[in-house]
């Protein structure tokens, strides 16, 4: 199984590290990456709000399953543009991923509802 992971960060070199004690896993990339996800997957020069590279590279490695961990492409939606590309992955759409990205709207959300939550 190959796997891309998309984001840069500390959440994503944990994803990384996880996703390489299966094995049911043959490869690992990551875009973009860094040095220390850099020792367990190869790292790819494309940026995670770079969708249409993303979906090609998707495509063109045969990628099984993308995992987005990065707010900024879930808030932007790359999980609805893999998914309209007819490629697996794990994250939320669009239209969810907006409770994470947006204080704002989860906060007015919230109130809506009767949600307790903080001032």
């Amino acid at each position: 199984m190959k796997v891309l992971i998309v984001g840069s960060g500390g959440r994503e070199h944990a994803i990384a590290t996880s996703v390489a004690g299966s094995p049911k896993v043959d490869k690992i990339y990551c875009a973009p990456g860094n040095a220390g996800i850099g020792q367990i997957a190869e790292c790819v020069p494309i940026g995670a709000m770079e969708f249409d590279k993303l979906v090609t590279f998707a495509k063109e490695k045969a990628i099984d399953l993308t995992i987005v961990g990065m707010d900024d492409p879930l808030v932007g939606g790359l999980v609805d543009e893999m998914e309209a590309a007819g490629l697996r992955v794990f994250g939320p759409r669009k239209n969810a991923a907006i409770l994470e990205g947006s204080k704002a709207f989860s906060k007015d959300l919230m109130k809506k509802y009767n949600i307790p939550t903080a001032a």
